[in-house]
Order: C-alpha cells, then sequence, then structure tokens
C-alpha cells in the first residue's frame, strides 16, 4: 500500500493525468455478508437505474445486455469470461411506478438490480473460489453502472417526482454511504484541495465537499454530486451543464474517466463565488432557502 500511497502523490505532484485510473484503482474484497450468501452477491441490488444509461455502460465494458419493457425479454446483463472459464450475470428487471415507466416503444425507462453471481458451465459457483482479480474487476463494473446510471445522480429527479414510489431511494443515494469510487473521489479530492483556488474556501467533511459561499455554505456529495444548502440541508438543484462553464479545461485531475468529479468541481467552483451567478432559476432557489 505505500508504493501505491508514493506512486499517487507522485503522479498529483508532477500533475501527471492516467488515460484510465491506474494508481487510483479501486479494490473490492469478498465481504463476510458475500461469504454468508456464498453463491451470489447483495453488494449492489436493490438500486433503480435508468436503463438506457446502464445498457451503454454495459456494453462499453464488453457486457451483453438488451433493453427490456413490457414485452417477452427478460434477460440479465452477462459477462464471459472465457479465459477463467467463468460468466457473471448482474439480475436486473423493469420496474412500473417511476416517473416515467414506458416509453412509447415499450421499453422500460429505469430497473430495479438484484444480485451478482459466478458461473460455471452455468451453474453457480462459490463465490471465494473466483480469483481475487477478476472479482474485484467484475464489481468494479457493476459499481460502475450503479454509480453512474443510478437515479440519485440525478438533480432533476427530486422536481420530477422525488416523493413518489423511489423518492426515499432517491434520497438515499443522494446523500447516503459513499462507494468505493467516491471513496476513492474524497481521497483524490483531500490531496487536491490545498492546490485549488477554492482550497480556502473549501474542505472535506465525512461524505460531503462543504463549500463556503458568500451567500450560503453548500455541502456537495462527494458520491452523487448533488447538493444541501445550510443551515437547513434545503435540496439546491444545478443541472451540469449550467455549471459546466465555470469549470476550467486545463484544471488538473489525476485520471479520465470521472464524470461526477468534474460535475463536484464545476459546482464547487460556480459555488464558490456564488454572488456572482447569473442564473436565475439557481438564485431563487439559493435566495429562497434565506440567502441574499
Amino acid at each position: 500500500m505505500a508504493d501505491i500511497e508514493a506512486w499517487r502523490e507522485f503522479l498529483v505532484s508532477n500533475e501527471i493525468r492516467q488515460p484510465f485510473k491506474q494508481a487510483h484503482r479501486e479494490i473490492y474484497i469478498l465481504t463476510d455478508a458475500e461469504r454468508q450468501t456464498r453463491l451470489y452477491s447483495n453488494r449492489f441490488a436493490a438500486h433503480i437505474l435508468k436503463q438506457h444509461q446502464m445498457a451503454a455502460l454495459a456494453k462499453g465494458r464488453g457486457w451483453r445486455y438488451q433493453l427490456q419493457g413490457s414485452f417477452d425479454n427478460q434477460n440479465n446483463p452477462t459477462l464471459n469470461l472465457p479465459q477463467k472459464d467463468l460468466s457473471v450475470e448482474f439480475f436486473v428487471q423493469p420496474e412500473e411506478g417511476g416517473v416515467a415507466d414506458f416509453a412509447e416503444s415499450a421499453i422500460a425507462a429505469i430497473v430495479s438490480t438484484d444480485y451478482v453471481r459466478f458461473l460455471e458451465a452455468q451453474i453457480p459457483v462459490p463465490l471465494e473460489t473466483v480469483p481475487a482479480v477478476v472479482f474485484s474487476e467484475v464489481m468494479r463494473d457493476v459499481d460502475l453502472f450503479v454509480g453512474v446510471a443510478s437515479v440519485g445522480n440525478d438533480p432533476t429527479w427530486q422536481d420530477q417526482g422525488e416523493q413518489g414510489a423511489f423518492g426515499p431511494y432517491w434520497r438515499q443515494v443522494s446523500f447516503g454511504d459513499l462507494s468505493a469510487t467516491a471513496a476513492t473521489r474524497k481521497a483524490v479530492l483531500e490531496g487536491l484541495l490545498p492546490r485549488l483556488a477554492i482550497g480556502k474556501k473549501a474542505h472535506i467533511a465525512g461524505k460531503f465537499l462543504i463549500v463556503q459561499g458568500k451567500l450560503r455554505t453548500y455541502k456537495i456529495h462527494l458520491g452523487s454530486g448533488n447538493i444541501l444548502m445550510e443551515p437547513n440541508d434545503q435540496y439546491l438543484c444545478i443541472v451540469p451543464g449550467a455549471a459546466k462553464a465555470t469549470f476550467p479545461s486545463a484544471l488538473y485531475l489525476p485520471f479520465e474517466g470521472d464524470g461526477v468529479f468534474s460535475i463536484i468541481l464545476s459546482k464547487a467552483l460556480m459555488l464558490a463565488d456564488d454572488d456572482n451567478i447569473k442564473d436565475p432559476t439557481i438564485m431563487r432557489q439559493i435566495q429562497w432557502c434565506g440567502g441574499a
């Protein structure tokens, strides 16, 4: 671990950008709960995902999946690992009761997640027999699907019906415990923050990046990128496009591919200079919460 930390410090100190995560790559280790379930993992169960986004991510990582809907097309994201004589299934199913149930094409807008299992010749195998690197990389893929495609990462979801069927889930993901990817994001940001222009106006507390603006204090969740405003934890909706213009393209990040990281920094830069925000929708929210 000391070698990894040394490489991370070297990369950051010299502002070397990795084309993908190497020194900062997450590692997923078998948990006690997974030893109990033995043949499957519930680590990423009970999430609500945007199906089209999940499908695109799965395809990009080499998984097979066909969109599901109100027709007979039940299937699960599947990954073949012929070099290990294994395959992987991530169980998902279409969900009704959300904001947008089924599109006109009869394809479900959202799916719910269930367990992950490894198979050999179509027979489930104990998780403890799966090579550690294979297990870690598969779980990293699934964490990517959940971490990016979850409706909890959508800042507009609350306005579309946060109090509906998946309201509690949205709140839990938006401001809940950090995933492994978010924990890496936090660790990297702790090292980067003193080097950034907002370093004196921001600090990390638990699962939030706290930004002190002139009008309000803001808590940006390091997992979802969603925002609460102090003192009453009022939700602040900022869609990524609104903050994009404030994000310097030359700003150093130690690796490519973490879109949420960029969104968090974009929002932080905007809110640190909140008295100069021109977007009337954002300003109305800030002022309504007792700001200027």
